[in-house]
């Protein structure tokens, strides 16, 4: 079993930066393949981006790539989402997952992830 627990949304202009943390109990994150998701209000869940189990090969969707970036601290069981050049319509409850499954496939599909946080709240204002 693995606890997740993200921190560090909040409010921030638009342009602005926040940094995202998932901090991991019970298994180390390496172990799993990692992602963040989000939904935004009146939106359905969508994926933003994923780091693989056996090499850390990232994985992001369009609307974030070159503005987001995706780590992981196995001395801290951490995994980040770094967030440049915030937008308004990147405002959304965001989600840390882990995916238990036995594949070296990164999955987009939140119905592939098993364990999920509570989720944390980004707004960016204009």
């Amino acid at each position: 079993q693995v606890q997740l627990v993200e921190s560090g949304g909040g409010l921030v202009q638009a342009g602005g930066s926040l940094r995202l943390s998932c901090a991991a109990s019970g298994r180390t994150v390496s172990n799993y393949h990692m992602a963040w998701f989000r939904q935004g209000p009146g939106k359905e869940r969508e994926f933003v981006a994923a780091i693989r189990r056996s090499d850390g090969r990232t994985y992001y969707a369009n609307s974030v790539k070159g503005r987001f970036t995706i780590s992981r601290d196995k001395l801290r069981n951490t995994v980040a989402l770094q967030m440049n050049s915030l937008k308004p319509e990147d405002t959304a409850v965001y989600s840390c997952a882990a995916d238990v499954r036995y594949t070296v496939f990164v999955s987009t599909a939140a119905s592939d992830y098993k364990y999920w946080g509570q989720g944390t709240q980004v707004t960016v204002s204009s």
